[in-house]
């Protein structure tokens, strides 16, 4: 299965994409909607331009979201990987 640049999903990334550093949460409970659903998800980490989380269901790569997190809000995003019962999420917009 391929994301939307080509790449196996079975494939490492060879860099990091994220703008800032990462900020571990622990295990705080958020939610992440995608296709109409709301799913209960744990937020592992997040930096500036996005975050990490912990799903029993999987999106695809490539679909738009938003994570709804207790500090911030809604935060539109999109899946930029999927690996193992976690999900990659990049922020539409940087956060400040």
């Amino acid at each position: 299965m391929f994301d939307s640049s080509g790449i196996a999903r079975a494939v490492r990334r060879l860099f990091d994409e994220r703008s800032g550093p990462r900020e571990p949460v622990g295990s705080e409970a958020a939610t992440l909607e995608w296709r109409g659903r709301k799913h209960q998800v744990r937020l592992v980490d997040r930096s500036l331009s996005g975050a990490m989380v912990i799903s029993p269901s999987m999106p695809h790569i490539g679909e738009q979201v938003a994570l709804h997190l207790h500090d911030l809000g809604r935060v539109s995003g999109q899946v930029r990987w999927v690996r193992d019962g976690r999900i990659g999420v990049n922020f539409a917009a940087a956060r400040e």
